[in-house]
């Protein structure tokens, strides 16, 4: 069992992060420039090294174990870690160069992923030498990972109280939503509008982990939350059993759910309104790759909403 990490290990889960973003020896041999049985050997040494099986291989093709999605999601972790150091010590040098790791929201809308993809071709062409890991968290997450270090910014609506050691940039865009409901629901018709003797407490809802004002509605008028997602993605599956009420932005109904026919229980009546931010922990040095990164997000973000 692992006690010390040590030089070669690194050298290791360097060759067993690639196989399992691969998904598989093959597709990883180009990327190491190793040959498949080195590739194999690497690993066998590894699990040994750690006292664990970390993937099947075999007719039924590659699949990492349970231990092995572990392994690999703090793997990522730590080479995400070691970039960002590399890239911010190199910045202390005035030499812009490296990769930097913008961390995505899941669930966003296409428009705002394709404003990214603009403002990361603008930074990339701007700085010659700059590589950009693009990664999505969940709401939940995106506090922590813009505190710990393993990225340099973060896009994400954000409904919380700020916390003094994030910085936020607003892209002065909001992302706005209502409460919604399958239409096989009791509620679906009163689509229109709420009926004053309707109680929308008396009916189960579903809440988003880490979303304060995915419990609350109009105010202080608190919803039955029975169960939590942990995304807008899961929270529609849930709504659409015909079980449960909850909010969802508008743009996943008029881009993902169109036929779905879910209603917007009372109309307007449930609205609410998420901004959207570029985060950075405040010990992140904003240098002028970074701060350029931010300035052409929020640029393309806006025209996208603007169309």
């Amino acid at each position: 069992m692992l006690n010390r990490l040590q030089e070669s290990d690194i050298k290791l889960l360097r060759v067993f992060y690639a196989v399992a973003s691969c998904n598989g020896f093959t597709a990883a041999e180009p990327v190491l420039r190793m040959q498949r049985p080195n590739i194999s050997a690497a690993i066998k040494k590894l699990e040994e090294r750690l006292d664990l099986v970390l993937c099947h291989r075999g007719r039924g093709g590659f699949q990492m174990t349970k231990e092995g999605e572990v392994v690999f999601q703090e793997t990522k972790r730590i080479f995400n870690a070691f970039d960002n150091f590399v890239f911010n010590l190199k910045s202390l040098h005035d030499d812009y160069s490296g990769h930097i790791t913008l961390v995505i929201m899941s669930s966003l809308p296409l428009n705002v992923l394709d404003a990214v993809s603009k403002a990361v071709k603008s930074t990339m062409k701007k700085f010659d030498d700059i590589h950009v890991n693009i990664q999505t968290r969940l709401y939940n997450e995106v506090e922590h990972v813009a505190l710990s270090g393993e990225c340099h910014l973060v896009l994400s609506t954000y409904d919380m109280v700020k916390p003094e050691s994030v910085t936020f940039h607003p892209v002065e865009v909001a992302c706005e939503g209502r409460l919604y409901c399958a239409p096989s629901h009791p509620l679906a018709k009163y689509g229109a509008n709420l009926p004053a003797d309707v109680r929308i407490e008396d009916y189960p809802a579903i809440g988003i982990s880490g979303m304060s004002s995915a419990n609350y509605i109009q105010d202080e008028r608190r919803m039955s939350i029975q169960t939590f997602s942990d995304s807008y993605d899961a929270c529609l599956a849930a709504i659409m059993t015909g079980e449960y009420v909850g909010l969802l932005p508008d743009y996943m109904i008029d881009f993902q759910a169109r036929d779905l026919g879910l209603v917007a229980v009372g109309g307007d009546y449930f609205k609410f309104s998420h901004e959207l931010f570029v985060m950075n922990g405040k010990n992140t040095r904003l240098n002028p790759v970074l701060r350029h990164c931010i300035k052409e997000i929020t640029y393309f973000v806006q025209q996208a909403f603007k169309k």
